[in-house]
């Protein structure tokens, strides 16, 4: 999203199936890791080799801001699957190297595609939200990254990058603080929408939403 003030969002590029997070869960559920599967994959990810196991980057290298991940997950299953039946099970040295590489390439595409986005933009700020901003190779990457193009990347602390009711709650205050609470009619509620495009949140809810 570039986001040029409080409410005012454009989409770049979005998920055409899995989002990051769900990549980094199913794939931890194929590898019979605990949930949440992103900080189980990473944790193991940290005993392994990610050069040894050659992963897929989906959508790495197209001309638009858009990712996908499922193909990555079916890599992942294929990989599992491959070495179950040529050495009749997985080693936890070899769950650690495909976790690793998994984690890899996951990591290379959100950097290749957010790098892209400040080029495009022309902008100097990167904000990276949510679970997987905790991850610790994807902030180091991005801080690399960025500090190349001479501009910032800014993460939440790692207590509120999976809290959601933090990242709801401060999105409101702001949008009170500058006067921008959407309410019906009757000045008692919200419309609720099951999936509310950020593009779109400004806009005036319609009677047929409500």
């Amino acid at each position: 999203m570039r986001v040029d003030g409080v409410g005012q969002y454009e989409l770049l590029g979005e998920t055409l199936d899995d989002a990051a997070g769900e990549a980094f869960d199913k794939s931890a559920k194929l590898m019979g890791l605990g949930y949440p599967g992103g900080p189980a994959l990473s944790r193991l990810a940290e005993q392994g080799d990610p050069s040894v196991y050659e992963l897929p980057r989906p959508m790495m290298h197209s001309k638009d801001l858009d990712f996908s991940f499922s193909g990555l997950k079916t890599a992942v299953l294929t990989r599992l699957r491959k070495l179950e039946a040529e050495e009749g099970g997985i080693t936890e040295q070899q769950r650690a190297d495909l976790a690793a590489a998994t984690e890899a390439a996951i990591v290379d595409v959100l950097a290749a595609k957010a790098i892209k986005a400040l080029k495009q933009t022309g902008l100097k700020r990167l904000v990276v939200a949510g679970g997987v901003g905790a991850n610790r190779h994807l902030r180091a990457y991005l801080q690399k990254a960025v500090a190349r193009l001479k501009g910032e990347v800014f993460f939440p602390p790692l207590e509120f990058c999976t809290d959601n009711g933090a990242m709801i709650a401060f999105a409101a205050a702001m949008r009170v603080k500058h006067g921008l609470v959407i309410l019906d009619d009757s000045q008692h509620g919200f419309a609720i929408r099951p999936r509310w495009d950020l593009a779109c949140v400004n806009q005036p809810v319609s009677q047929q939403e409500r």
